[in-house]
């Protein structure tokens, strides 16, 4: 029986047999339980039949520790082979730190740094793409109701400067199952709970009490659309500028430690895309 960071189970021994059964008693009212063969107790004789029962967090050296595969309590879903290293990772840098939210930030470079080159790709496409907007916004106004010229001449426009468009979306794709598993890790990790980063956050596993860190990440967030190029469709340009307010507003419920992760993240990323913008701002237009 698993309730978000604690666990309750039955382990019988490693080679009984077993019969796992569960059943309807009232309304409301359900019973599971195991059933273990005693064979034939003969008159005058005593049959002993053990289990153990675990009730407690599901911290994964512990569980680890009293049976075999017993820490897969702890599920990370269809990620588990990435989120398990990570989990490793991030508990390493805890014996280093000391304290949860340095690790989280501490994690959350690292990853950066490995996946800097898939992230520079992204951004340098994103500034070229940036670049050539006043060029797109030319063409389309020139090839007005004819959306087949319009195409070709962006095709054309794009094969000549070397422009990829769908070459920031790419790398992004890439990096999502990491991402995904981080947010699995941080979510159902206990070792959240009750740990304290600095000043007001006292626990990373509840939502920020005075929600600094999703007003900070909504602020990152909407920096990070002013400098991505405006997309062509106005609807499309509509919702990326109120795509903000709607994450910050979810953001408002998740646990602090995961709003940390994503507020490093953006700020990693806008320094990152900002130093890349810098880099084509200083070409000479042609």
């Amino acid at each position: 029986m698993v309730q978000h960071y604690f666990a309750s189970a039955w382990i019988p021994g490693d080679k009984d047999a077993r019969d796992i059964y569960a059943g309807r008693i009232d309304n409301g009212l359900y019973r599971i339980g195991m059933q273990t063969p005693l064979g034939v107790v003969a008159a005058g004789t005593t049959v002993v039949e053990k289990a153990r029962l675990f009730v407690g967090p599901q911290e994964e050296k512990v569980l680890e520790t009293i049976a075999p595969g017993f820490e897969l309590l702890k599920d990370y879903g269809y990620l588990t082979i990435i989120a398990k290293p990570i989990f490793w990772l991030l508990e390493k840098i805890h014996g280093y730190v000391g304290n949860w939210g340095w690790s989280i930030i501490l994690l959350t470079i690292l990853i950066k740094l490995v996946f800097f080159p898939l992230s520079a790709a992204s951004y340098k496409s994103m500034a070229r793409m940036k670049e050539v907007q006043p060029r797109l916004a030319a063409m389309k106004e020139q090839y007005k109701g004819e959306p087949q010229k319009l195409n070709q001449a962006m095709m054309e426009m794009y094969r000549k400067e070397k422009i990829n468009p769908l070459g920031g979306c790419l790398p992004v794709v890439i990096q999502i199952p990491v991402f995904i598993s981080l947010y699995w890790v941080l979510l159902s990790s206990v070792e959240m709970r009750g740990a304290p980063w600095v000043l007001w956050i006292h626990d990373l596993s509840v939502p920020d009490p005075y929600y600094i860190l999703p007003v900070i990440m909504a602020v990152s967030m909407f920096v990070q659309t002013k400098l991505n190029p405006t997309p062509p469709d106005p609807i499309q340009a509509k919702v990326m500028m109120y795509m903000p307010i709607v994450f910050s507003i979810m953001f408002f419920f998740f646990p602090a430690g995961l709003v940390l992760y994503w507020v490093t993240n953006n700020l990693l990323s806008i320094a990152q895309q900002w130093q890349i913008n810098q880099m084509f701002g200083k070409k000479p237009a042609k």
